[in-house]
């Protein structure tokens, strides 16, 4: 048997894998909705929450996806 062959997860996909990664980013965006709106923090600390979220959506499309060329 050659490792090429070898499947990761036993052939199965995960794709759900980064819209769980997004929803894990949810308290943090609502945090710095509500610091930003009683005035603890700027208006910049949105963001950088918003910027972050984007960060870990193309990191989870990355993982879902880097799999594609083994078969």
């Amino acid at each position: 048997m050659n490792n090429q062959d070898a499947q990761p997860h036993g052939g199965h996909r995960h794709g759900g894998h980064g819209w769980m990664m997004i929803a894990c980013c949810i308290p943090m965006l609502a945090i710095a909705i509500v610091l930003a709106a009683t005035g603890v923090v700027g208006y910049g600390f949105i963001a950088i929450a918003v910027m972050c979220t984007v960060m870990m959506a193309m990191m989870g499309h990355g993982m879902s996806h880097g799999d594609s060329g083994q078969k």
